[in-house]
């Protein structure tokens, strides 16, 4: 009796791999996700071995699915020696496992392929998400959006399908179904040129001075951690710290301004991306779906990703968050947890061509 379960049903695990530049995301077949910070501009050659430890964080798996947006890395010279590179360092991580690569036509596909074709990995993990979002949606007129700790996804389902316009990162800016801003890494000078500041408008210093991270721990949408200094400054990921960073970027500090004018600025801060990401939305489905009915929100910025759908959708839309079906780890590692699910169901993934 022939077995149509898919790729999952004839082997005992998988580890689903989504390589970022700032972040390492996986997910196993047993349902356990996890993510890890890796800078891969920092330390390419160290990517193998980052690779290695997360994985032997997981139940053990037999095979093993990737997707990848590291390849833009500038350690790299090229996206086509990025991808290369990251798929060097997948084998030395997890030697005799080759890992099967989604592609942005909507496929897996083996080693030898991408080698021989290797822009076709180049930035696919959006599309694994689209594709099980889209069918879990079904017929609906939708969107997809993922807001991460650098880039957000926005991304137009109909019928079942993927609808977006854009395949490649450049494509997808120019249609707004990426908007290169998240709730953890954006410079808050990428932002704006002014914000409101003591009830005025204020112009911004041009310096690396605090992130989207400091608007968020301010506001109190994200949680601090005393222990992870990755900042601007290098100083802790505490609510206190955030603010003084964020003082700088008015060229002040906290002896020269109380935490509520500062807590203003972080207010204003949110409300431009959030404009921008909501504007994004609406030119992404105009020429595609028109007016999506239906949004399903995720990634680590999922509380930003929800006010954008409730923007875009309308008091009568629906708004869905994989957090409530995958939990809050599955939310942020969304691209991996997609890849176990396109196995689940079957290698070819539904994409809507234009």
């Amino acid at each position: 009796m022939k077995d149509d379960r898919g790729p999952l049903a004839s082997a005992t695990s998988w580890l689903a791999i989504d390589v970022g530049g700032a972040n390492l995301k996986a997910a196993h077949s047993s349902g356990v996700v996890r993510s890890s910070p890796f800078a891969v501009w920092k330390d390419p050659a160290g990517l193998g071995r980052a690779i290695a430890e997360l994985a032997a964080a997981f139940p053990t798996f037999e095979r093993v699915a990737a997707t990848m947006t590291a390849e833009l890395c500038d350690c790299f010279e090229t996206k086509r020696e990025g991808v290369l590179r990251i798929v060097d360092a997948l084998r030395e991580g997890l030697p005799d496992r080759p890992p099967r690569f989604w592609g942005t036509d909507g496929r897996f596909h083996d080693e030898a392929s991408i080698r021989s074709r290797p822009l076709l990995a180049a930035a696919s993990n959006w599309l694994a998400l689209g594709t099980v979002a889209a069918r879990a949606v079904g017929e609906a007129r939708a969107i997809l959006i993922d807001v991460g700790s650098t880039t957000t996804d926005l991304i137009p389902l109909v019928g079942g399908r993927v609808a977006a316009r854009g395949r490649t990162d450049v494509e997808r800016l120019q249609n707004g179904e990426l908007v290169y801003a998240g709730v953890l890494r954006t410079p808050v000078c990428a932002l704006a040129v002014e914000l409101l500041f003591q009830g005025r408008p204020t112009g911004l210093a041009a310096e690396f001075f605090a992130t989207t991270r400091d608007v968020y721990l301010t506001i109190g949408d994200l949680e601090a951690d005393p222990d992870d200094s990755s900042t601007a400054d290098g100083r802790p990921a505490t609510r206190d710290r955030s603010i003084e960073r964020l003082a700088r970027m008015v060229c002040t500090d906290r002896e020269s301004c109380s935490a509520d004018d500062v807590a203003q600025l972080a207010k204003a801060a949110d409300g431009v991306l959030l404009d921008r990401l909501v504007d994004a939305a609406r030119r992404a489905c105009a020429t595609t779906i028109g007016e999506p009915a239906t949004a399903i929100v995720s990634g680590s910025g999922e509380f930003l990703a929800r006010r954008v759908a409730e923007a875009v959708v309308g008091p009568r839309g629906v708004v869905q968050a994989l957090g409530d079906l995958w939990g809050p780890g599955g939310s942020e590692a969304g691209c991996a947890r997609a890849l176990i699910e396109l196995l689940r169901g079957g290698e070819r993934g539904d994409v809507l061509e234009s």
